[in-house]
Order: C-alpha cells, then sequence, then structure tokens
C-alpha cells in the first residue's frame, strides 16, 4: 500500500473537480480560514446540536466540592505565568505510571480553530463506535469542560474525585521540583489520567499553547494536527509565523502523520522541514485533501469534503463560516489518518457515519446564538486573525441590518487588529471587561476604540450586564423587525460570563 505522497510530482491524477480546489487553496488568504469560531446550533434532522457547557452542580455539596477544588487550582500558577519545560508532567506522569502511553493519541496545535477541529475529530471517532477522551482549553463557563469522555463533559462528581486521586502524587512532585506544578499542568494529569480510567480508545488532545513544551506534550501521538497559524503569544512563541511554527511542530512525533491545514509560506516550510526530520508522512491541506464545494445552509452549510480516501459530497455542518468548513477537511483527514486511510489502505469512511457525526458537532461561544429579538451571537475571537474570520462569517450567514458590538478583551492581546478586523461589521461597539485579572480596563479599551470606529460609535459600560443591556437597546432601536443583531466577542471569558447572563448554562 503506498503512503501519502510526499511530494506534488508524485500525486495521482485529481479526480473530479479537486484540481481547481488546489488553486483555490492557494490563493485562499489563510487569515479568513482561522479561529475556534463558528455554531448557531439548528440541525436539519432532530433539532439542534446540544451546546455541552455544564451548568454549577444542583447538589450543594457537590458544588462546594467542586469550588474547594477549583480554589486549589488557582493558587497555582496561571495559564499565562510559564517556564518552558515539560519536566514537572513528565515527572507527575511517572509517578501515575505513565497512564499518557495507555492508549493511542491525536494531538491538535495551531493558533485558531483547535476546539472546533477537536470537536469535530471527538464526534467522528464517536460515531465510528470508538470510546473518546478530550482535553481541550481555556473553558467557556466551567472548567469540567476541559475534560470530556464520550463527547460530553465529565461530572464535577468524576471530576473532584479525578483531582482527588492525582493530588497525592501532585505533591509529591511539587516537593522535588523547583517549582510546583501549574494549572495546565495539574489539569492535564487529571486529563490523562480520567482516559486511562475510563478507558478511553483514543484521545483527542488540544494543546495549551506552543508545542514543543506544552504539558501536553508527553503524548507520542500517531496523528498530529496542525490548524493555521498566525500571530498570537508572540512573547512567548515568537514574532512570526516561522517562529511560532518551530515551537508548535514540537508535537511531530517520529513516523507519524501530520495533517497540516493551509499555512502561511514560512510556517509550512518549518513544519515540512521538521516532518522530514522525524521521518512523518504529511497530508496537506489544498493537496492531499480539502473543501470542493460549500454552501450557506439553514443553521449552518452544506459542503463537499476532500479526504484522503475520496470524495463525501453533501456534508451538512451546523456551523457557520468558511473557516469551519476547513477545520472540517482537516478533522476528517486526522480521522482517516487515525483509521489508516491513505497509508494502509484507499477506502473512504462511511458516508452516512460521516455526515451523522457532522450534523451532530456543536462548538459552544463560537458564533452560537443565545437569544432572539434582537438576535445576540456570541463568539470567543480574540485575536485578528479569529475576528476577521468571525466578521466574515457573520455576514454570511446572519444578514443583519445592523449588527452592534460589545467587546471585552484581554490586556495582552492585540485589541487594535481585533477592534479593526470588526470595524466594518459594527455599526456601533460598546466597550466593557470581565472579571478576569487580564481583562483590559474598559476606558483603555475605549481610547483604541475611539481611534478605530470613531467617537460616535463607541460606547463606555465597564459592567458586562450594563453592556449587554445597552447593545441590546441599540439593536432594537430600528425596531421589532428590523433585523437588528448583536455580536459579544474578544475573549473567551467575555463570552462565557455573557453565556451566564443570557441564561444559558
Amino acid at each position: 500500500m503506498s503512503e501519502l505522497p510526499p511530494d506534488d510530482s508524485e500525486q495521482p491524477e485529481p479526480v473530479d473537480g479537486f484540481d481547481e480546489i488546489v488553486e483555490a487553496e492557494t490563493d485562499r488568504d489563510p487569515d479568513l480560514a482561522v479561529i475556534e469560531a463558528g455554531s448557531r446550533t439548528l440541525r436539519t434532522q432532530g433539532g439542534p446540536p446540544q451546546a455541552d457547557v455544564p451548568a454549577r452542580p444542583a447538589d450543594p455539596e457537590v458544588d462546594k466540592a467542586l469550588r474547594e477544588v477549583e480554589a486549589e487550582l488557582a493558587t497555582r500558577w496561571g495559564e499565562t505565568k510559564l517556564e518552558p519545560s515539560v519536566a514537572r508532567i513528565a515527572a507527575l506522569m511517572d509517578v501515575l505510571g505513565e497512564p499518557q502511553r495507555s492508549y493511542p493519541s491525536i494531538h491538535i496545535t495551531g493558533t485558531n480553530g483547535k476546539t472546533s477541529t477537536a470537536r469535530m475529530i471527538e464526534a467522528l471517532l464517536g460515531a465510528f463506535e470508538l470510546r473518546t477522551g478530550r482535553y481541550t482549553s481555556p473553558h467557556v463557563q466551567s472548567v469540567t469542560e476541559r475534560i470530556s469522555l464520550d463527547g460530553a463533559p465529565v461530572s464535577a462528581e468524576r471530576f473532584i474525585e479525578t483531582y482527588q486521586d492525582v493530588k497525592p502524587y501532585v505533591e509529591m512532585v511539587d516537593a522535588r521540583q523547583e517549582y510546583r506544578l501549574s494549572f495546565f499542568e495539574v489539569l492535564t494529569g487529571m486529563a490523562y489520567a480520567a482516559f486511562a480510567d475510563a478507558p478511553v480508545d483514543v484521545a483527542v488532545v488540544e494543546v495549551g499553547m506552543g508545542g514543543s513544551w506544552d504539558a501536553t506534550n508527553v503524548i507520542d501521538a500517531g496523528v498530529a494536527v496542525v490548524t493555521p497559524i498566525d500571530l498570537d503569544h508572540t512573547d512567548r512563541l515568537g514574532t512570526t509565523p516561522a517562529e511560532i511554527a518551530g515551537e508548535k511542530s514540537g508535537i511531530v512525533k517520529r513516523d507519524a502523520t501530520v495533517i497540516m491545514a493551509q499555512q502561511p509560506v514560512d510556517a509550512a516550510q518549518v513544519l515540512l522541514k521538521k516532518a522530514v526530520e522525524v521521518d512523518a508522512t504529511v497530508a496537506r491541506e489544498g493537496l492531499e485533501f480539502g473543501v470542493v464545494a460549500r454552501q450557506v445552509a439553514v443553521g449552518g452549510q452544506l459542503v463537499t469534503l476532500r479526504g484522503l480516501g475520496g470524495e463525501y459530497p453533501e456534508v451538512y455542518l451546523p456551523l457557520h463560516g468558511e473557516h469551519q468548513a476547513h477545520n472540517a477537511a482537516v478533522a476528517l483527514a486526522a480521522v482517516e489518518a487515525f483509521f489508516g486511510v491513505g497509508a494502509q489502505h484507499a477506502q473512504p469512511l462511511d458516508i452516512d457515519t460521516v455526515r451523522k457525526a457532522f450534523a451532530a458537532v456543536a462548538s459552544p461561544g463560537r458564533l452560537e446564538v443565545v437569544r432572539r429579538s434582537p438576535t445576540v451571537v456570541l463568539d470567543a475571537a480574540h485575536n485578528p486573525a479569529g475576528a476577521r474570520a468571525a466578521a466574515a462569517a457573520i455576514g454570511e450567514a446572519f444578514q443583519f441590518s445592523r449588527l452592534i458590538g460589545v467587546v471585552g478583551a484581554s490586556g495582552d492581546k492585540n485589541v487594535r487588529g481585533l477592534l479593526e478586523a470588526f470595524e466594518p461589521v459594527f455599526a456601533e461597539v460598546v466597550v466593557t471587561q470581565n472579571s478576569s485579572h487580564r481583562a483590559m480596563d474598559a476606558d483603555e479599551l475605549a481610547g483604541i476604540a475611539v481611534e478605530v470606529f470613531g467617537e460616535d460609535r463607541v460606547q463606555v459600560e465597564p459592567r458586562l450586564p450594563d453592556a449587554l443591556e445597552a447593545a441590546i437597546t441599540l439593536a432594537e432601536e430600528e425596531g421589532e423587525f428590523a433585523g437588528g443583531g448583536v455580536l459579544v466577542t474578544g475573549s473567551v471569558i467575555t463570552v462565557g460570563e455573557a453565556r451566564l447572563l443570557l441564561g444559558r448554562g
């Protein structure tokens, strides 16, 4: 059986119209194909996919115990304070008995689109009757979202139990290391232990940041997925796509298969060089796989995907935006590679199973509709690339006559670039701040917004509840049937808090 073609010269003749996709993918601006975005949850059959964001536990005792675990985790380094090393997590895995080696894994890195892609991969694997574990970050509302089994977040009781199980080993490692395990490292250890305990057939693991020294990178994944790379976390990962790709390429292990979304040229060169160094096989979006066609549908889009084993026509995806179609192509190729399609055999996956899986995908906080009259949409775009993708998607999917933005951003992000991306689609913007210590002060954010939008289009409401109320009022000014809408964006934390305020979770 042949492996995936290593270069253009060994590719087979294009099937049907796939040669057109190569040109289209080559010319496409990679910035438009990114961000963990895209879910207005309607489906063609069976109602909307359920956005699996758990509420607080109903049992007061369980809620109290979960709050105690959250408080203990909060005493550790947060996710923005890092000491780039896998020594601590490796030590924890050692004393836990290397749980991460008891199941195969699919490892996902990139700048945007990781969580949505992970959810699609999970849905596909589950549809083929595999028991899955999924580890993603950050969470929208509850920390328990980060660890999923069989497509749903672990219960609060199981999360607490897992923490108590690993706590003695965490303390043992803490005592031996220069620095205590961080919040993210402890959660990663919990996830790997929970997956082994389940046990799962396959783990779908999203990096926290980077790749080489990310805490998740103690797995030897047979499939490494790289979603589009752009500039983010430049103070830690590098100031060019190539430098960032160097860090992210660290998840590519010897003899693995790399599923590579379309990348900036310099980033692609770095990733391909790493693949050569470790004898990995590469499948590239736009060459070995991709999006053949897409059209807007009620509640999402209808896509035809070209996978490693053939074409998958008329797949309904209940997520909005071109970027989500490309995420779907990446997810499909990753699952095909996991099953050996393209390397061991050339048979495509069962089309009905693929369609069923994609139709059930949900991605909370990614172009998610949480209210009607006026329509309020949540999107966790937090960098310019993500904002451009969200702006394009909302224009395509919703047809608002007047769109009001509610923006609360983190101070360590490229806020000006984010606002500039949304400026063409926002009639007005209400700037605010979330409860995180990382949140940019509303007045500081307003100063940047005035430079981008002009003073007449900017309103300042430091409290998020007031900002939501102000935006809804502005959207209603044209009347009940005028088609006004509100987009809440800028940060996952802002989106999560708005989701709670608007009655979700």
